[in-house]
């Protein structure tokens, strides 16, 4: 076998390989035990996670206010080093700024979708708060290829356009599932980082399994980068609703996939923005039962575990 450039193993590549000599870092323990290892992970503080902006009665379009943002971000604060937001306009443009006055580091997303007139305020709101210091990595679309909102070229026009009007310190990516960057590898090859989401539950994993699984997705996101740095821009488990094939949501089962996320991906050396921060109502009509309940607080904006 010949030298190949593509072979140098990367860092991130070597964490990963050596975490995988621990699959499961949480075997079947007293929920008890589980609650004290939640509250270690909480005290201590993890990397990132997904803002959850909408309380009861609200939903994407309407406008939020910067007090509502601002109350829950402050919540969070104590917890997390990063965070991500999906949308630049309708309050959504206010989850940067305040992060960045709380000392909190940003992954900020346009919503990229059918409607041409909003992606252009996307854009436009996307690139001025990086030219005004309030994007740490700039996420060009959340699984825009995953719903079939836009032609793959127009969406790399999007993020070329982006690249090129942002200071080029500042990393350009695009968010969707994890097999997407080996479906399109020249979309891969754009991004300056892989933006993938890794959902076990929404492929029917049985819990006991998902953290294999998850590793498996990041795997693949990774070999689909080819040596670029990857990031879990989102994976969760509900603690409600209704089972998917093998994925059960229970109260548990959120609460031990939270927990091997965390130890798993601080052994791994993987950034991960997990999701989410607040259970949300509206999201019941998009996914079933089970959208309601992907918080780590619920929708009183209380922990709930």
């Amino acid at each position: 076998m010949s030298y190949r450039e593509e072979q140098v193993v990367t860092k991130q590549q070597e964490q990963f390989l050596a975490s995988m000599q621990n699959i499961d870092f949480v075997p079947e323990v007293p929920v008890e035990e589980l609650q004290d290892l939640f509250d270690s992970i909480m005290k201590e503080g993890f990397h990132g996670i997904c803002f959850s902006m909408y309380e009861d009665g609200q939903k994407p379009g309407d406008h939020i206010t910067e007090e509502q943002v601002r109350r829950r971000m402050t919540i969070l604060k104590p917890h997390i080093k990063w965070v991500r937001s999906f949308s630049c306009i309708e309050g959504n443009e206010f989850v940067p700024k305040v992060a960045k006055e709380l000392g909190i580091k940003t992954l900020v997303g346009a919503w990229i979708s059918d409607d041409k007139e909003k992606n252009r305020e996307e854009l436009d709101e996307l690139i001025e708060m990086a030219n005004n210091g309030l994007v740490d990595i700039a996420a060009v679309g959340n699984e825009v290829l995953y719903r079939d909102d836009i032609p793959l070229e127009e969406l790399k026009e999007h993020i070329q356009e982006v690249k090129d009007s942002i200071p080029s310190g500042i990393p350009v990516g695009y968010v969707d599932a994890y097999y997407e960057f080996s479906v399109h590898p020249d979309l891969t090859d754009m991004c300056d980082v892989i933006l993938s989401n890794c959902y076990p539950f929404w492929e029917k994993c049985h819990h006991d399994y998902a953290l294999t699984h998850m590793q498996q997705m990041f795997g693949q996101a990774m070999n689909a980068g080819r040596g670029k740095k990857v990031i879990i821009t989102e994976t969760g488990w509900p603690s409600k609703g209704e089972s998917l094939g093998g994925a059960e949501p229970s109260y548990e089962n959120a609460l031990k996939y939270f927990i091997n996320t965390q130890l798993w991906s601080k052994k791994a050396g993987i950034e991960v923005f997990y999701f989410s921060s607040f259970d949300e109502s509206w999201k019941v009509g998009d996914e079933g039962d089970v959208g309601a309940y992907w918080g780590i607080w619920d929708k009183n904006e209380q922990l709930k575990y």
